[in-house]
C-alpha cells in the first residue's frame, strides 16, 4: 500500500521496477518486438531497404536486448515511390500495422538517398533529370529543380495520410544527405532549404518531428513553425573513424549548444555508432556514453537491433531507467467525503524522475471505483509540462452528479484522452488495478 494513508492523503515512495511505457527507451530497427536481432559475429546490421518480416513466434520478448514500445523503420525514397507520383503507402501501412500487434509505434525516417547505386534516388528521377546525388559520404547536393519538387511531395503525401496517426509515433525531418542523416544541409541555397523543411513542418501538425544535429540552424528554423526535436546518429564515437576526431568529445556538445532547451517541447533520439559490441571491442566507457546521453535529454535509442553485451546489462537496465520520462506519483491529497455534483479539492506532487517529459497528451484521470458503479473525472493537467523534477498541481474537480452514494477506492492513472484508458505506468508502492493507482477510500454520501 501507500507509504503513509489515512481518509484523504497518502504518500508514495518510487520504486525501481524497469517499466515498460510508450514512446521512450530503446527501439527495434527495421524489426519488430520477438523478431530476431542481426547477427553477432559481423556486427553489422539492415537499413534503408523495404522490411523483411519474420515469421512471428508469439513471444514479444527481446532477446539480448531491452523491451521496447518502439520500432524504427528507415527506407530509402526509390522504394516508397518506385514510379512517379506512385507511393507504396502499402509497405508503410504493414510497417506501422506490424508495430502495433507488436505492442510497438512506428518511428519512420524517408532518406532520399544513400551511398550505393542501389540505394540511390528513384530510378525514374535519375532518367528525367540526370543527376545522380550519391558516393559513400557524399554531402554534394542535388541541383536540379525537380529534387525540390517531387521529394517535398513525397513528404507531404506521407503527412496527408498519417499525420496525427496514433500508430506513428514520431518522423524524422529528413532532406538530403547520404541516409538522410543531413550531409550539406548548412551548403543549400537557404530559399531551398527552407522549401524542404517547411514540407514536414507545414504538412506534419500533430506527429513529432526531429531534425538532425549536423545543422543546428535547420533545425533551429524548422522550429519557427511547430516544436521540433532533434537527433543524432552516432551516440557512442569515442574515436572510431579518427583519433583527432570524436563525436562525442568533439562534435556533440558544440552541435547540441545552440539547441539545448528543444528536449522541452520535442524528443531527442540517439543512434548507436556501429553496435554496441563495437564500443565493447573498442574499450569505450558505456557509462560515460549513457551519462553523456542522459546530460543531453535522451528519449530513445537506436542500437539497430544488436545485442547488448552481458556484462553491460546492469548499466543498460539503468540507463532504460532514466531514459525519457519516469512520472512517479508522491503525494495525493482529497476530500474523505463527497457528495454528487460536489467540488472537491485534489492536491498532487508529481515526480519526473526521468531527464525529459512524454510529448503525447496523457491526462491525470481521477477513477472513483464501487462495488456497483465506477465513476472516472480526467483532469486537465497535461503531462507534457512535467519537466524534470516536481510538478505540484491543485484543483477543484466537479464530481458527476448521478453518482451513487457508498463506499469507493479513489484510483489515479495517466490515460488516453480519447478511450480513458491507463496507458503510462508509474513506479509507486502501491497497488495497481485495471492500470489504475490504488490510492485511497473515498466515501460518496
Amino acid at each position: 500500500m501507500a507509504y503513509r494513508i489515512d481518509d484523504r492523503y497518502a504518500r508514495f515512495m518510487p520504486t525501481n521496477e524497469l517499466l515498460l511505457n510508450p514512446h521512450m527507451g530503446f527501439t527495434t530497427f527495421q524489426r519488430f518486438n520477438g523478431d530476431k536481432l542481426n547477427p553477432l559475429k559481423n556486427r553489422g546490421w539492415t537499413e534503408g531497404y523495404p522490411i523483411e518480416y519474420q515469421p512471428f513466434t508469439g513471444s514479444l520478448k527481446n532477446e539480448n536486448h531491452p523491451d521496447t514500445t518502439l520500432a524504427y523503420f528507415r527506407v530509402y525514397w526509390k522504394f516508397f515511390e518506385p514510379e512517379e507520383g506512385q507511393y507504396n503507402f502499402d509497405m508503410l501501412e504493414k510497417a506501422m500495422a506490424t508495430a502495433d500487434s507488436r505492442g510497438q509505434k512506428l518511428m519512420f525516417r524517408l532518406a532520399p538517398y544513400g551511398e550505393m547505386e542501389d540505394i540511390d534516388v528513384p530510378d525514374w528521377y535519375r532518367d528525367k533529370y540526370g543527376e545522380k546525388p550519391r558516393g559513400f559520404n557524399d554531402h554534394s547536393i542535388p541541383e536540379k529543380d525537380g529534387f525540390y519538387r517531387h521529394f517535398p511531395d513525397a513528404i507531404r503525401a506521407i503527412a496527408a495520410k498519417y499525420d496525427n496517426d496514433p500508430r506513428l509515433d514520431s518522423v524524422d525531418l529528413s532532406i538530403i544527405g547520404t541516409w538522410g542523416e543531413g550531409g550539406g544541409t548548412d551548403t543549400l541555397p537557404p530559399e531551398r532549404r527552407r522549401a524542404l523543411i517547411d514540407a514536414y513542418t507545414h504538412s506534419f501538425k500533430k506527429t513529432p518531428l526531429m531534425g538532425f544535429i549536423v545543422s543546428p540552424d535547420a533545425v533551429l528554423y524548422a522550429n519557427r513553425t511547430r516544436p521540433v526535436g532533434w537527433r543524432a546518429d552516432c551516440l557512442g564515437d569515442m574515436g572510431g573513424f579518427d583519433k583527432g576526431f570524436s563525436h562525442m568529445l568533439d562534435f556533440y556538445p558544440k552541435a547540441i549548444e545552440p539547441l539545448r532547451d528543444l528536449w522541452k517541447k520535442a524528443p531527442v533520439s540517439f543512434e548507436v555508432c556501429w553496435v554496441v559490441y563495437h564500443w565493447l571491442d573498442m574499450g569505450w566507457d558505456i557509462d560515460y556514453i549513457i551519462e553523456q546521453s542522459l546530460k543531453w535529454h535522451i528519449t530513445s535509442f537506436n542500437a539497430k537491433s544488436s545485442a547488448i553485451p552481458p556484462q553491460w546489462q546492469s548499466s543498460v537496465d539503468e540507463w532504460c531507467r532514466r531514459m525519457g520520462y519516469r512520472y512517479t506519483l508522491r503525494s495525493l491529497r482529497w476530500a474523505g467525503e463527497v457528495a454528487p455534483g460536489d467540488l472537491m479539492h485534489v492536491e498532487m506532487w508529481m515526480e519526473n524522475r526521468g531527464v525529459a517529459p512524454c510529448y503525447y497528451r496523457y491526462p491525470l484521470a481521477l477513477r472513483l471505483h464501487g462495488e456497483h458503479a465506477d465513476y472516472t473525472i480526467i483532469t486537465d493537467t497535461d503531462c507534457r509540462d512535467w519537466l524534470p523534477g516536481d510538478t505540484l498541481w491543485h484543483d477543484d474537480i466537479r464530481l458527476p452528479a448521478d453518482m451513487l452514494p457508498g463506499d469507493y477506492q479513489l484510483q489515479a492513472a495517466l490515460v488516453d484522452p480519447d478511450t480513458q484508458k491507463p496507458v503510462i505506468r508509474m513506479p509507486v508502492n502501491a497497488p495497481i488495478e485495471d492500470g489504475f493507482t490504488v490510492v485511497g477510500p473515498i466515501k460518496v454520501i
